[in-house]
Parts: structure tokens; C-alpha cells; sequence
């Protein structure tokens, strides 16, 4: 079975979220929860698209990575303001 990478992000009023190797495959949602589902679904559609014109699905050949983000001098994140709040 294949894992396609799905890049989501939070606009102002919702999540959009797409696949770098199943081009045009895209979905929204109002919250996070809602745009996997949708996804999922849309993954599904685009794939048997392909299946149904006689074409090979496309190999994923995206990968993805979470790199620790440095703070930059004289900004603090959100994150580490409601940690220096508590204590």
C-alpha cells in the first residue's frame, strides 16, 4: 500500500490540505478533523479516477520532515508565552 504525504494548512476560516503526488487532489474543512476526512475521501475519488482511465497511479515520491523551528531574537512563539504565564 502506498502513503501519499498530505501537506495540511490552517487559513483564516478553515484547513486546506492537498498531496504533492496526486496532482489536484485538494480538500477544505472547517476544522482539522474535518479536512482529513475529506481528504481521504478526495484521495480515494482521485484514485479510482486513475484506475477507471486505465492509468498507474502515481508513486508518492514526496517526503516530509518536522524541523525544530529556533526562535528569533526579541519574538517569542505563542507557546512559550502561555508556559512563562504559568509559571
Amino acid at each position: 500500500m502506498n502513503k501519499f504525504l498530505v501537506i495540511i494548512e490552517r487559513g483564516e476560516t478553515s484547513y486546506g490540505a492537498y498531496s504533492p503526488d496526486l496532482p489536484g487532489c485538494i480538500a477544505v474543512g472547517q476544522t482539522m478533523e474535518e479536512v482529513e476526512a475529506r481528504m481521504l475521501n478526495a484521495m480515494h475519488g482521485h484514485i479510482a479516477h486513475y484506475l477507471e482511465k486505465g492509468q498507474e497511479i502515481p508513486v508518492p515520491t514526496t517526503a516530509a520532515a518536522f524541523i525544530v523551528a529556533l526562535p528569533i531574537s526579541g519574538a517569542r512563539a505563542k507557546d512559550n508565552d502561555a508556559k512563562d504565564s504559568a509559571t
